[in-house]
């Protein structure tokens, strides 16, 4: 049976969907199967595309998020979830009420990659050089995360 990793971020208009978009790519890249890749928000307004910024910087790293449609997270879709990677501590804590169960497979992204607890910064609002350093960082943790999905898979 598949496992199934979460990314939560508050729109589901730019980090969440672009960890999500680099997350499968890298899956396909290792040959990885086992894993479902699934974004929301948790102030989501449901069917908002991807922002244009986050639009142009996937494509720039060959990623579409044009068809991406915004969703909201609530607590039956994280039935089943076996990792949660959220943005913000604020996020990990809402995460966390909407499903206690879920306590010690909810972390924030850079706290899964490198222990550290801090947060993926926000770029709404911001341009497309803000958008990019965001991008940037999301494909490094993104390619880290798909080396330990590797070992939690054994």
């Amino acid at each position: 049976m598949g496992k199934k990793v979460f990314f939560v971020c508050s729109g589901n208009t730019c980090r969440s969907p672009l960890a999500e978009a680099f997350a499968r790519h890298f899956l396909k890249l290792d040959g990885e199967a086992g894993w479902t890749v699934i974004s929301a928000g948790l102030s989501a307004l449901a069917g908002s595309p991807a922002t244009p910024e986050a639009v142009t910087v996937a494509g720039e790293f060959g990623l579409d998020l044009s068809g991406h449609r915004a969703r909201q997270l609530t607590g039956e879709m994280l039935d089943g979830a076996d990792l949660v990677l959220v943005m913000t501590a604020v996020h990990k804590a809402r995460v966390l009420e909407k499903g206690p169960h879920l306590a010690g497979k909810v972390w924030l992204v850079k706290e899964y990659v490198y222990g550290a607890a801090e947060d993926v910064v926000d770029p709404f609002g911001g341009n497309l050089a803000v958008y990019r350093a965001m991008s940037l960082e999301l494909e490094k943790l993104t390619a880290a995360i798909v080396k330990k999905l590797r070992v939690f898979e054994k």
